[in-house]
This record gives structure tokens, C-alpha cells and sequence, in this order.
């Protein structure tokens, strides 16, 4: 190409005039460039295409529009100009999917930011973010609350639009079945339009079938003679009729054509020869017209165009090292302002992307006349992408150059915060990209296959690549080699950690525990990311081997580390773990930290997401333990939802004995012993011994002997290989279940003195509950009945604090707890101990009689003012059967105070008498806020 004198100006000062509110037209020209009256180039001024406007307009009256064209035809600056017009009353979202971006969630995150946009909320980072996790139909179901949201705003008549361009760049069957959703469940009042460069694999057959699906394809786009003269006119091009309809002739009324024709004819010194000097099909029409457009650039222009043409999309820093040259963004400035088929897009317009007809033309011109520097282009544009921290498209770069090993290098370092980012879909793509005869050589793609198998619970096959990786080494240099053994270590310790080989996490947990010396920023970053996995994965482990301190200390750092690096995902995942970490000591504790993980993961919108579960399944078990049945039916449905795509052993089993837990709570033997025996089941797969073994084992065998299969229990039991785990307190309590339902209660108590004198080792102190339960009902059986009380006056105060109402209702121990109202054990003792236990005997009285106790997540106290703590103190007695002189007493208040306290606390709860005024108070939860003092 000949360098000429350039005809495509620049603006006076890069980036100034409107740049804030610059939009894409990368389509072609509903409007074309003017100039301002002293010929400088300005902003594109538009032409009206008012019947093409229209013919929008009355598709637009349904709820969804598909405008189906080739590139070049007009559809986006159709779409700009029908947004932009002044007498629009809807309210408008756009969203443009990317080219080559074959991530549909990044897709449903777009369009959820676009669509929160229209209900006012300001368009955070963390509004809708990115994770390994996403559930497209839960994704679908956001945007159409939103939308339905969005139609609410008092004093808002118009409608809601939602235009949606590009959309044929979408990959996948699934997102168009999830857009198919999408597009027959709109809300009243809201309107889609899509515009295509072919025909989607939308279902949508029942919408056109009753009227609600219009579309607009090129031959309505198309420029009419008298749109093609307007556009001439516009630009100060003078042509005879019989020129202007030659023009239009070739062009075909395309308006990418003659959008190349007015930049060509643009102080062409001889309009009508060119016009006449031209013809044939489109893709000729372009090829000469691009051509003619390239000529009359300065060759500074052209190199620049010419050598950035390789890439999707181009800032001034990047293709200034691509040229070798400064002064490039001005370039790209002016080139947009001159309506070039060059657009930013980005408000700051900071990033630009060329037409692909241009783009398409210029690389084949790159390849015709500077084939030897195409693969350092390549390599070049990585490098830059990589340091930015933009690795699937350096990824691809590197491909393209042929750069194989470095290639799979960078993307076995990044797959790990890839998957973080949601780009699963781009990995899987760049993968299929690498030859097959080299993909096996590199054990970088075995570290992406596994990273992919772990974070949707394919063990076996993640193992499986983790094999290939340990049985050949890297061949990248050392800091890649380093990156790498970093990512297998991580793989191995999450593999290690979900297979429950305390061991295994432990070695590889080294490894990872302190950041290299010497590591660059983008080092210390994707190492952080390892680093936070690392830390979970340890905890965890930890937390299952009983080491409870190191657990929430290692969860707790991760945890902290995650929110330092803003890594909201990781953040859920090591608190999803620390609540589990720390229910072993306390449920009070791991419920306020199970709830600090869900709300975290809800504002997120994963509320139902695989990094959740443990989560879920910790804080339905802490409500099992209080007899909340139904709040924690609720949330093991949650994390069944979450569990459908990973169902490894660990949280298998756990999920499997909460459930067991819940139906023996509800006198469901049958149904507990069938999901103690899958817990059971699943915990062989680990390779280890965990906390909750001793449960699973004893409660399998103890719901056993309760349904009559003795001998069976005896040999759930029998099967233990484990001396320590044999003599636990858990299966000390088995034990004893077992000579109780044959009819030994001496044996049972026997079996229970140890867990009971604390010399027994016991997971929780709810074993040790649960042994003093049994050992009633032992003396019971022995015509003891002091000594039956006794002992459920023991369980209530080891199990007051935390309020645990399973072990009395799992051991169908109703009639002894019945009877603690009367008889003088009950009556002895602290006031404030005494009213502690009134309000858990009520709690398992409920539950005995089949209604569940007050829920965890209670309503606001509705009245004026609070109660006073005076008042608090005297609530809490009313549930004991103790008279007011009697509360006067243990108060060491007079009468009178307490009839005055009382009768406040009537008015405040809107109560009549002292029945009332206790299930108010319950349903407040004023009765759990500790002792009375």
C-alpha cells in the first residue's frame, strides 16, 4: 500500500469532547459521518431512517423482536438510533456480547448488571459476580426478578426494553435454551430485542404461533435510493442521480458498503470515476472499498491498522507495542471519530475494536504483505495481555503463533483463577485448541483437566489427570516450573482433603504454606489464590481430624486473605468450612458463622452454590440438634440444589447423617436408619477416620436396635477396626441403645458410666447428653425414678447452653422429661438454672407433641419499646411453675415489683395471661438470650 495524504482527521485533544457517554455502532451506518461547517471532521451526524424506525417500532410492540442481518447491514446503529430517540418513555438496558467470549455466565452476569441498572442500583464490582459455581437457571430467574421489579418504581408508565446485540457470538445449546427461557417467561410491559447475524436455535415456535414474536431481516435494513442520496448529501458528497443509482445498485443498499463508499468518496478528487470504476458481489464491493479507504490513510495509520489487526480488541498502550511506536491511541481516537469502522467500547473509550469486515480484510493484507511478522505480533500482543492479566486472550495469542509449550504453560498457571473468574467455557475452547498429537505431551493441560474435574466433584478423574502430571516432568522453564508444582500441590491437597486423607493435606499443604521469595505481582496474585485453597483445604482437614484450634485458625486466614485479595468465592468457601470447623465445640458459634457465609453467598447470588453446601448442611444440623425441624428441612433442600453436580464422600456424608438426624428426630427410624447406612457408606470411601465417624457408626446401629435388628446393630458395631473410635463415647451410647432395646438396662449403664464421668473421648458435649438420657431410661427400666430424674437433670444442664432438644426426642424420652415439672430434683437448685431449663423443657415438650420450637431466624420484636432488663429477668421465670412471691424470692425483689414487671410485660408483648406471654416471648426468642441473672 502507497502512503497518501490522510482524509480521516483527528479530535483536537484525544479522549475530550463527549467520551463519557460514547456508544458502540460496530454494524454499519443508520447514520454516517458529516463534517462541521469548517470541514473538520467532527462526531458522526446521523440521517433519520424514519420508515425504518418505524418498522422497529411496530415490532417493538410485542415482547420479542428478532432483527436477523449479515454483518455490515445496519443492525446496531438501527439499534443506537431507535435507544437514542427523545420521545422514548420505556426504560432501556443494552447488552453486547463480546466476540470469541464463549462464557455464558459472563453473558448472564452482563445482562443481570444491565437489567439491576434499570431499578436504580448503582452497578457494582461485587454485584453480580463471577464463580466456578454458576447455575444458569438460577441466573435466568434474577433478571426476570429484576425485570419484574423494574415495572414497580411509582409513577413509571413506560415499558421496559432490553435490546441484545451480537447474539449468534453465543456458543452453547445450553444458553440458548436458558435465553429460550428466558424470552417466553417475560414479565408484562417488558420487551426483548435481539439482533443476529444468522438464525439462533431459539425455541420460540409457541410466541410466533400467537403473534408475540417479531422480526426484521436485511431486506427491511436495506438503504433505499433515497436513503443512499441523504447519506451522500450528509457527507457533502456531490454525485449526479445517474451515479447515486449506480452506487446504490452496487451496493445493493448494503450499508456497510456504502458506508466504505462515503469514506472513499470523501474529497475523492474524481466521485463520479470512482463510482463508475466499481462492482461485482459484496465481498468484492468490500475487498475494493476497504482497499480504497486504507490508500488515502498516512502509512503510520495503516502499519498501525494493519499490525493490530490480530487483535479481538486494541487499547493505545497495546498497540503501541505492536507498531514499536508511540501516539497511538490518538490514532484510534480519530479514526472513531471519523466513523472509520473503528468503535470504542468502553465509555472511557480506552478499549476500540474494528468492524469485522475490516478486521477480516486487514489481516489477510497483514498476511500478503508481512507473513514473516505475523507470529512475533502474536507473541508480542501475549506478552502485553499477560502482564495486564488478560490470559485467555494471551492464551490465544500464543496459539496462534504456534507457541505450543508456552502456550500450555500459561494457561496450567491461570486455570485455577480462570475457573474463579467464570471463564470455564474459554478453557474448555482453548484446550480443543491445541493439537491432538501435542496436547498429551503437556502435563499443564492434565493440571486444567483436573482443576476442572475437582470443582465438579469428578474425584476419579481428577485423580486420573493428577497421575498424568506426577508421572512425566515439565519441560517450561524454571519460574513456569514453579508456578506449576505450586498448582499440582494445590490439586493434590484439594483431591487429598475431599477424600478425607488427613495425611495427604498435611504433605502438600507445605508446600503451599509461605509465598516464594523473588515472585512477581501477577506471581504473588495467582499464588494468593492457591494460597487461600490451600488454607481451606488445611482447615478443613483439620476440623474432620479434630484438630479444632488449627482448623478455625487456618479457615479463619483463609477466609481473611480472600477478602484482602477480593476473592468473595474463596471468602464463602473457607467460612462455608468454618462453620462446620466450629459446631464440634459450639453451635451457637458455627451457627452465627454458617449464617455470616450464606448471607455473603446469597448478595453474591449463590445461594444454592456447590461452595455453600457445608454451610447449609452445618447450620440445618445445629437446628436439628434444637428440634427446628422444619427450618432445617428447609436448608438441607438448599443443599440438596447445591449438591446435584458434586456428591463427593465427605460432604456425602455429612448431608446423609443430618438427614438421618432429622427423620429420627421426627420418629422416622425406618427413614433415618436407610440415610445412616448411606453416611455409612460414603464415610468408607475416605481414606481416613473423620469427627463425625463415631455418630454415623452409632446412631446406624442404635436406630438399628430401636427398629429390632439387634444382631445387625451388634455388628455395625462389631465392624469397627478403630480401638480408640471403639471406646468413643458415641459408640459407648450404642452400646448401650442396644441392651436397652434387649432389655439389660444394667448393661446400659454400664456402657454409659464413662461418657458420663467424661473418661470416654466424645466429639461433642451433646454425646454426653445423649449418655445421660440414656442412662434415665436405664433407671426407668430399673424402678429407679429419682434416679431417672436426676439424670435428666443432668442432661438438661449440659444441654441448656446449647440448646439441645435432639438427644431427649431421638431416645423417645417424652414421658421422663413430662414429669421434671414436679418432684423435688427439679425444684432444688438456682432459680436462674431453673428457669434455663423450663424453657428447653418446653422446647422438647413441643417436639414431643409434634409442634417444632421457634425457628432460628425470628422476627423483630413489634412493640414501642424493648423489655427493660429487669423485665427480661422476671420473663424468664414465667415458664417455671414458680409462683410470683416464689420469682419475688429468687430475685430478692418485692411482690409488688414483680406484679408491676409482669404487667409490662403483658402490655409490650400484647399478651393476656402468663401462657400467652411465654409463647410470645418464645416466638421472639427472648427466652435463648442466656440465663436470667
Amino acid at each position: 500500500m502507497s502512503a497518501t495524504t490522510g482524509k480521516l482527521g483527528r479530535p483536537d485533544k484525544p479522549g475530550s469532547p463527549d467520551k463519557p457517554g460514547r456508544r458502540d455502532e460496530p454494524d454499519g451506518p443508520a447514520h454516517a459521518l458529516r463534517r462541521d461547517p469548517g470541514g473538520r471532521p467532527g462526531r458522526p451526524r446521523l440521517i433519520e431512517r424514519g420508515e425504518l424506525l418505524a418498522a422497529l417500532d411496530r415490532a417493538a410492540a410485542g415482547p420479542v423482536t428478532i432483527i436477523t442481518a449479515p454483518a455490515g447491514s445496519g443492525k446496531s446503529s438501527l439499534l443506537r438510533a431507535w435507544a437514542d430517540r427523545r420521545d422514548r418513555r420505556d426504560r432501556l438496558a443494552f447488552v453486547q456480547v463480546q466476540r470469541d467470549r464463549h462464557d455464558a455466565q459472563l453473558f448472564w452476569l452482563a445482562l443481570l448488571a444491565a437489567v439491576r441498572t434499570l431499578n436504580g442500583d448503582p452497578v457494582v464490582a461485587d454485584a453480580a459476580t463471577a464463580s466456578p459455581d454458576f447455575d444458569a437457571g438460577q441466573a435466568v430467574d434474577r433478571v426476570l426478578d429484576e425485570l419484574g421489579q423494574a415495572l414497580q418504581p411509582a409513577g413509571h408508565t413506560g415499558r421496559v426494553s432490553l435490546v441484545l446485540d451480537d447474539v449468534h457470538e453465543l456458543a452453547s445449546a445450553e444458553t440458548f435454551a436458558d435465553l429460550t427461557r428466558l424470552l417466553t417467561s417475560l414479565p408484562q410491559g417488558v420487551h426483548v430485542i435481539l439482533a443476529t447475524r444468522r438464525d439462533l436455535p431459539l425455541r420460540l415456535h409457541h410466541l410466533r404461533l400467537a403473534g408475540e414474536l417479531a422480526e426484521l431481516r436485511a431486506a427491511e435494513l436495506s438503504f433505499s435510493e433515497d436513503e443512499t442520496r441523504a447519506l451522500l448529501k450528509a457527507a457533502d458528497i456531490v454525485l449526479s442521480d445517474g451515479a447515486v443509482a449506480r452506487l446504490h445498485e452496487r451496493c445493493e443498499g448494503w450499508a456497510a458498503g456504502l458506508r466504505l463508499a462515503v469514506l472513499s468518496l470523501t474529497g475523492h478528487p474524481d466521485p463520479e470515476r470512482f463510482v463508475a470504476d466499481f462492482g461485482g458481489s459484496s465481498r468484492t464491493v468490500a475487498e475494493y472499498l476497504v482497499a480504497e479507504m486504507l490508500e488515502r490513510q498516512p502509512q503510520e495509520v495503516q502499519d498501525l491498522l494493519l499490525r493490530t489487526s490480530i487483535l479481538q480488541r486494541v487499547s493505545g498502550e497495546l498497540a503501541d507495542r505492536l507498531t514499536g511506536r508511540p501516539g497511538a491511541e490518538a490514532i484510534l481516537l480519530g479514526l472513531e471519530d471519523a466513523n472509520a469502522f473503528v468503535v470504542s467500547l468502553d465509555p472511557g473509550r480506552s478499549w476500540f475494536r474494528y468492524h469485522h469486515l475490516l478486521a477480516d480484510l486487514l489481516r489477510l493484507e497483514l498476511r500478503r504483505s508481512l507473513p514473516d511478522e505475523v507470529p512475533a505480533l502474536h507473541r508480542s500482543a501475549a506478552a502485553w495481555l499477560t502482564e495486564h492479566g488478560l490470559a485467555v486472550e494471551a492464551v490465544r495469542h500464543l496459539q496462534a503463533a504456534g507457541d505450543w509449550p508456552e502456550a500450555a504453560a500459561l494457561l496450567g498457571n491461570h486455570c485455577f483463577s480462570m475457573m474463579l473468574d467464570g471463564q470455564e467455557e474459554s478453557m474448555q475452547s482453548l484446550l480443543a485448541a491445541f493439537p491432538q498429537h501435542l496436547a498429551r505431551e503437556f502435563q499443564e493441560l492434565s493440571v486444567v483437566r483436573a482443576t476442572v474435574d475437582l470443582v465438579h466433584g469428578r474425584l476419579d478423574d481428577a485423580a486420573a489427570h493428577l497421575a498424568v502430571t506426577d508421572s512425566c516432568s515439565p519441560s517450561a522453564p524454571e519460574p513456569s516450573r514453579r508456578r506449576l508444582r505450586t498448582a499440582i500441590a494445590a490439586l493434590h491437597l484439594s483431591l487429598a482433603r475431599r477424600r478425607g486423607n488427613v495425611e495427604g493435606v498435611m504433605r502438600h499443604a507445605q508446600f503451599l504454606s509461605a509465598p516464594n521469595g523473588g515472585e512477581t505481582d501477577e506471581e504473588v496474585a495467582l499464588g494468593n489464590d492457591l494460597r487461600v485453597m490451600a488454607l481451606m483445604n488445611l482447615g478443613t482437614a483439620e476440623a474432620w481430624a479434630l484438630q479444632r484450634s488449627d482448623g478455625e485458625r487456618h479457615l479463619q486466614e483463609g477466609a481473611d486473605l480472600a477478602r484482602a485479595i477480593g476473592r468473595p468465592y474463596l471468602e464463602v468457601a473457607c467460612l462455608a468450612q468454618l462453620g462446620f470447623a466450629s459446631k464440634l465445640p459450639d453451635f451457637t458459634v458455627a451457627r452465627a458463622r454458617c449464617e455470616e457465609a450464606i448471607a455473603l453467598a446469597e448478595h453474591h447470588g449463590w445461594g444454592t452454590a456447590p461452595v455453600l453446601a457445608p454451610a447449609l448442611v452445618t447450620l440445618a444440623c445445629s437446628l436439628v440438634w434444637s428440634g427446628e425441624f422444619e427450618a432445617a428441612e428447609s436448608l438441607l433442600c438448599r443443599a440438596d440444589t447445591a449438591l446435584q453436580a458434586d456428591r463427593g464422600p465427605g460432604i456425602g456424608t455429612l448431608l446423609h447423617l443430618v438427614k438421618g438426624m432429622l427423620h429420627a428426630g421426627r420418629g422416622q427410624r425406618p427413614q433415618a436408619a436407610e440415610h445412616f447406612a448411606a453416611a455409612q457408606d460414603l464415610q468408607s470411601q475416605l481414606s481416613a477416620p473423620h469427627a463425625l465417624t463415631g455418630y454415623v457408626t452409632g446412631w446406624l446401629a442404635g436406630t438399628q436396635a430401636r427398629l429390632g435388628a439387634h444382631d445387625e446393630a451388634r455388628a455395625t458395631l462389631a465392624a469397627l477396626v478403630d480401638e480408640t473410635l471403639a471406646d468413643s463415647g458415641e459408640i459407648r451410647n450404642a452400646r448401650a441403645v442396644i441392651s436397652l432395646a434387649e432389655r439389660d438396662p444394667a448393661a446400659a449403664l454400664a456402657s454409659v458410666a464413662a461418657v458420663i464421668e467424661g473418661t470416654a473421648p466424645s466429639v461433642h458435649v451433646a454425646t454426653r447428653v445423649e449418655a445421660h438420657v440414656l442412662a434415665a431410661l436405664a433407671y426407668r427400666d430399673l424402678a429407679e425414678p429419682q434416679r431417672a430424674r436426676q439424670a435428666v437433670e443432668h442432661a438438661l444442664v449440659l444441654a441448656g447452653p446449647q440448646r439441645l432438644v435432639l438427644p431427649f426426642v431421638m431416645a423417645d424420652a417424652g414421658t421422663l422429661v413430662e414429669g421434671m415439672g414436679e418432684g423435688v430434683a427439679w425444684r432444688s437448685g438456682p432459680g436462674a438454672a431453673r428457669a434455663a431449663h423450663a424453657v428447653l423443657l418446653t422446647d422438647i415438650l413441643d417436639v414431643v407433641r409434634g409442634s417444632a420450637p421457634v425457628t432460628g431466624a425470628a422476627p423483630p420484636l413489634a412493640m414501642a419499646q424493648e423489655l427493660s432488663p429487669s423485665e427480661l429477668r422476671v420473663l424468664r421465670y414465667l415458664p417455671t411453675n414458680l409462683s410470683r412471691p416464689e420469682i419475688a424470692g429468687e430475685l430478692s425483689v418485692s411482690v409488688n415489683t414483680v406484679n408491676t414487671h409482669v404487667r409490662n410485660i403483658y402490655a409490650k408483648l400484647q399478651a393476656t395471661d402468663r401462657s400467652s406471654a411465654v409463647q410470645r416471648a418464645r416466638e421472639l426468642r427472648l427466652l435463648a438470650r442466656g440465663p436470667a441473672r
